[in-house]
């Protein structure tokens, strides 16, 4: 399975962008995944899948996929539809809901 290139969103609970200008570089999964049969626990032999390389862009990403021979896919980032919004909206006259506070 080919390494995953992406940028990472904005968690959805949060109003910041921290840590979403950054770059991943995810290997794939090389070896299938197995359950253990005492505890239950899921885990692989191939440690590659666990790490997670972050770049300043998707050009140094590409680079460094390239230098060491590993195939890969870039996912383009979704765009951002910004809704501006005003505090003096939630006291208008015109407001559907009323005002409970």
């Amino acid at each position: 399975m080919p390494a995953r290139i992406y940028q990472q969103s904005k968690p959805v609970g949060q109003s910041g962008l921290a840590g979403t200008r950054k770059w991943v570089f995810e290997y794939g999964q090389g070896a299938p995944r197995k359950q253990d049969a005492l505890m239950g626990w899921t885990g692989s032999a191939d440690t590659r899948s666990q790490l997670r390389l972050l770049f300043d862009s998707r050009e140094a990403a590409e680079a460094y996929a390239q230098h060491e021979q590993i195939a890969y896919e870039v996912e383009q980032p979704a765009q951002r539809h910004r809704r501006p919004k005003v505090y003096a909206d939630n006291f208008g006259y015109n407001r559907i809901q009323n005002w409970t506070h």
